[in-house]
């Protein structure tokens, strides 16, 4: 029988964390897009459990009519600040060594392959508890309520004109799979041209010109969906690095050995400050949803973040019936 390769063996923490990093960004349809992007000014400080993000607030006023002897009246100009708040998580996986034995594979390469994909998922999942968060009790003005209306084009051209003038900052939408099926079946998106003579899926769709995401963790609400419409740079975007960000446990009695995951970072809605106070050191998912732990900064109209809700035509939102034991 062949010997085991172990994880501490072939892994150099270090540099997989590296790879990690950058795999995760490779697999994100979010960060793909251009939804969540790195900004300027915004880094996972060494200390501390919220970064400040200071502005200077747009001028406005009446203008003067500049007539001899006539003396202007300066209108000040203010700072304000977005507050981002600093997530950590942390996950571990573990292999006994009779199982690397019997599969014969190198548990290096399914993990590259698998834990990019992973966190992946749970940024996405982490992002749409923000989005909860921030659109809960109406937080936003940036919230269409069609929930009475079925999707179609009217509606995402309304949803659009939330924003008014401003609604060419929308580039991407992120949708439930019925949502998009239902889109389908009306010929609403156009799906991306391949190579010609490819065999490959088309990489993303669009509807009326923006990128279609799909995620099921949006909101459902029995026959409700709440679809998202997202601008350029909506989500500022940071990686931190952990003191040990990964780390190696040999179990010898078990023969078993367990690989820890530590992540650092900053997932922040533009225009929006942490007001909260988290029951661990840094907020849960669940707490990411509380309205209350959120304010807004920006004026509506200059957060690049729509919320519709509609209904879909044909969903059946009867309960499955549980057949007698």
């Amino acid at each position: 029988m062949p010997d085991v390769t172990r994880i501490q063996d072939v892994l150099i923490p270090d540099r997989w964390n590296d790879y990690f990093i950058e795999r995760t960004a490779e697999l994100s349809a979010i960060r793909q897009s251009g939804i969540m992007t790195t900004t300027a000014g915004l880094s996972v400080p060494y200390g501390g459990t919220t970064v400040n993000m200071p502005f200077w607030t747009d001028i406005d006023g009446e203008d003067e009519v500049w007539a001899s002897g006539h003396e202007t009246i300066p209108d000040p100009i203010t700072a304000a600040k977005e507050i981002a708040v600093i997530l950590t998580r942390i996950k571990s996986w573990g292999a006994e060594d009779l199982a690397g034995m019997f599969a014969g594979d190198d548990p290096l390469t399914a993990i590259a392959q698998l834990v990019g994909a992973y966190w992946s998922r749970k940024e996405q999942k982490t992002l749409i508890s923000i989005l909860k968060g921030i659109f809960a009790k109406a937080l936003i003005g940036n919230t269409l309520d069609k929930s009475t209306v079925v999707m179609g084009l009217t509606t995402m051209v309304d949803a659009l004109g939330v924003l008014g003038d401003a609604s060419e900052k929308i580039t991407t939408i992120v949708m439930h799979s019925a949502t998009r099926n239902d889109l389908f079946k009306k010929k609403l998106l156009i799906p991306s041209s391949g190579e010609p003579g490819s065999q490959d899926k088309p990489e993303f769709d669009t509807f009326l010109g923006r990128r279609v995401i799909v995620d099921d963790g949006t909101p459902r609400d029995g026959d409700v969906f709440t679809t998202y419409l997202f601008g350029q740079g909506a989500i500022g975007y940071a990686d931190g690095k952990p003191r040990v960000p990964v780390e190696i446990e040999r179990q010898p009695t078990k023969s078993q050995e367990i690989l820890v995951h530590r992540r650092q970072f900053i997932m922040h809605p533009r225009g929006l400050k942490w007001v909260g106070n988290a029951a661990n050191t840094t907020p849960s998912n669940a707490e990411l949803e509380t309205a209350k732990n959120w304010e807004l900064v920006f004026e509506n109209k200059n957060v690049p973040i729509i919320a519709l809700k509609h209904k879909l035509d044909g969903v059946d939102t009867t309960p499955p019936v549980t057949p007698d034991p």
